[in-house]
């Protein structure tokens, strides 16, 4: 008799840290076949992207190899798209596989089911805002945010030609005053800094203009007051220009132009403003959101058939009253804990168990200069504000904590010996 076959796809932190751990409960004793899919070949942790588009995290050093993952942890890797669903017959249907000069490496396929879990993360949402997709670097891959740091890296250079200089200062404008902008931010003023003292650039941070530009009434909108105005203060203190309250009616190729008519010059654009799930979730047989997400029941299940699964930032997922659990890293390594346990439970014939999110807190890097959050909430507590050097230490431990989902204690604690030695023998910034 075969064993039933479970496909994940999206190598994301949910989606990897699922498979490792069906791989070592499920696969290991071939109780089940375990499948990821993903179109790229290796896994970077989302949260780091902003680090990897300025080159302060070298995508070399830190990326998973799905393949070297897959064996030491008993689960199939396979590379390719997903563009179709035919639930009746239980199979998905992949893309033609493509090189990078676009010939066919392989055609367009099928892949049989009896689980499907969709962890497909989510994608920056232009709402259809004129000119962002021409004019906007987005950071939702690793490709778009090594796309982003060849740009950076240019313009930086430009700068170099005194005359320019002369005549204004490099500006960069950033739509999206959420983790990702905040962080980013931060961050290009630490590149900028690093860049001068490689000698790639005349220009220092202090000749720097960092536009970050919210539509709500203040940065960070999704966490506490307090962590948002601490935030706010320590990035005006480093020379960031903050726009609260602030729409954004067209992107041009060097400028940006508010709802309320005002033009802010730039030479380059980021869009962070807002997620949805990838657009093609919506054209699949199954029932999604206005921001394309999977429908499913507290199990996780969908809503339209108890096979599929959807669980991270594709998915829509109720939580209470009116509220449905929010997109966050820490929601998806939640989720694939009990996911990993109700698809034994379903082996097994036993009920499934509800997913409940617990926020556990949350920190925001503002690069070398500071980090600032808050631990230990629920539902009686604030929890915790941190800031400071305890808050970068327990920001670092976020990372970590991941690492042990997906490589256990002995790789990751071999990880953090090799980082900490990288810190003296190699530069601080990826400059190529």
């Amino acid at each position: 008799m075969a064993i039933p076959r479970i496909v994940i796809v999206g190598g994301g932190a949910g989606g990897l840290a699922l498979a490792t751990r069906l791989g070592r409960t499920l696969g290991k004793k071939k109780r089940a076949e375990v499948v990821l899919l993903d179109r790229d070949t290796t896994h970077v942790w989302k949260p780091l992207l902003h680090e990897l588009a300025t080159g302060v995290l070298n995508s070399s050093m830190d990326e998973v190899d799905f393949r070297g993952h897959s064996s030491a942890h008993h689960y199939r890797y396979q590379h390719g798209s997903l563009n179709g669903l035919d639930r009746q017959r239980k199979v998905i249907h992949l893309a033609p596989l493509l090189d990078d000069d676009n010939n066919e490496v392989l055609p367009a396929r099928e892949l049989t089911y009896d689980y499907l879990v969709l962890a497909l993360g989510s994608v920056s949402n232009d709402f259809g805002t004129k000119g962002v997709a021409d004019h906007c670097h987005f950071i939702d891959s690793p490709e778009q945010a090594k796309a982003f740091q060849r740009d950076m890296i240019n313009t930086f250079l430009r700068y170099t030609d005194p005359e320019l200089r002369q005549h204004k200062e490099l500006t960069i404008g950033i739509v999206g005053g959420g983790a990702t902008g905040v962080e980013l931010s931060a961050e290009l003023l630490d590149a900028s800094r690093l860049l001068n003292a490689y000698g790639v650039t005349a220009t220092d941070h202090q000749t720097i203009s960092v536009h970050l530009i919210e539509a709500a009434p203040r940065i960070l909108p999704g966490l506490s007051e307090r962590i948002s105005e601490t935030v706010q203060q320590e990035l005006e203190k480093m020379g960031v220009a903050v726009h609260v309250g602030t729409t954004i009616q067209e992107a041009q190729q060097y400028q940006l132009v508010t709802g309320d008519g005002e033009v802010i010059e730039t030479d380059l654009n980021v869009w962070a403003a807002g997620i949805k799930a990838p657009p093609f979730l919506a054209e699949l047989d199954l029932t999604t959101n206005q921001k394309n997400q999977v429908n499913v029941h507290q199990t996780l299940q969908s809503v339209d058939d108890p096979h599929i699964f959807a669980m991270g930032d594709c998915a829509s997922c109720p939580q209470g009253e009116g509220s449905t659990v929010p997109p966050r890293a820490q929601a998806a390594h939640q989720q694939a804990k009990l996911l990993a346990k109700n698809l034994v439970e379903l082996l097994d014939n036993k009920p499934l168990k509800d997913f409940v999110y617990r926020d556990h807190g949350s920190l925001v890097s503002l690069a070398r200069y500071d980090a600032v959050g808050s631990l230990m909430r629920s539902s009686a507590s604030r929890g915790l504000f941190l800031e400071g050097w305890l808050a970068r230490r327990a920001y670092a431990s976020l990372y970590r904590m991941h690492q042990l989902s997906i490589h256990g204690a002995p790789k990751t604690g071999l990880a953090w010996l090799v980082d900490k030695l990288n810190r003296y023998l190699k530069p601080r910034m990826k400059l190529h």
